[in-house]
Order: structure tokens, then C-alpha cells, then sequence
């Protein structure tokens, strides 16, 4: 997977945008406002996505290329290492996750206006 194929599959998620808050060099994507991925325009080394805090352990646990968030809340964050056997489909797997966990922690109001984006 390169920047573009990764940057194609977040915006294809619904109502997801992009920014560069921290920088030009970081890449952001958000649902509702709230961040579900971000990673690196120049590199595109890795990745870091929200994950279940359970989850997120076992997933550490079952792979070497996935390690807590860096420069992230490391109970909720992990990074996954591009490049090192991730396999494209389980990156988009886990950051279709990351946005499903996002977007249902969002305020009642802006699920609304994201389920109505849905059904158009």
C-alpha cells in the first residue's frame, strides 16, 4: 500500500476528512471532527489508528509490526509499522475499525448528521 491507496480508502469513508494540524508533514484523518488515522506525508512508514484498549493489546501481542501509539495514548492508540508484512487488507481492516470506533463515540447530534450522510 502507498500514501495514495491509503489516503483514497479513508476519504471513501463516510463524511471522513483530512488536515494537516500538527504540521505539513503529518497527514490527519477525521470523522466528525474526531481523529481515526494519521501518518506521516514523507515517509508513509507507519501508521497509527484507535483501537479497542483490549484489543489493541492483543493485537501488539499477535504482531510484530503492530506497537502502542507513538506520541499517542498508548491504551487506546497503535502504530502500525508499513512495510514490515502489515498486509494492505488488515491496515484497511484496522482502520475501517479505528473509524467505526470513532464515529460511535461521536456526540448524538453528529452520528445523526453521519447517518443521515449514509442514506444519501
Amino acid at each position: 500500500m502507498n500514501i495514495e491507496d491509503f489516503r483514497d480508502y479513508c476519504l471513501g469513508l463516510p463524511s471522513a476528512t483530512e488536515e494537516t494540524p500538527f504540521g505539513p508533514d503529518t497527514l490527519v484523518f477525521k470523522v466528525g471532527g474526531k481523529i481515526f488515522a494519521l501518518t506521516d506525508l514523507q515517509t508513509f512508514a507507519s501508521v497509527n489508528l484507535k483501537c479497542d484498549p483490549e484489543r489493541a493489546a492483543e493485537l501488539r501481542e499477535q504482531h510484530d509490526y503492530v506497537l502502542p501509539g507513538f506520541h499517542m495514548n498508548k491504551k487506546h492508540w497503535n502504530t502500525v509499522l508499513l512495510g514490515t508484512g502489515a498486509p494492505d487488507a488488515k491496515v484497511r481492516a484496522w482502520t475501517a475499525e479505528s473509524y467505526q470506533l470513532v464515529a460511535a463515540a461521536l456526540p448524538k447530534a453528529a452520528r445523526a448528521e453521519l447517518a443521515r450522510a449514509l442514506e444519501e
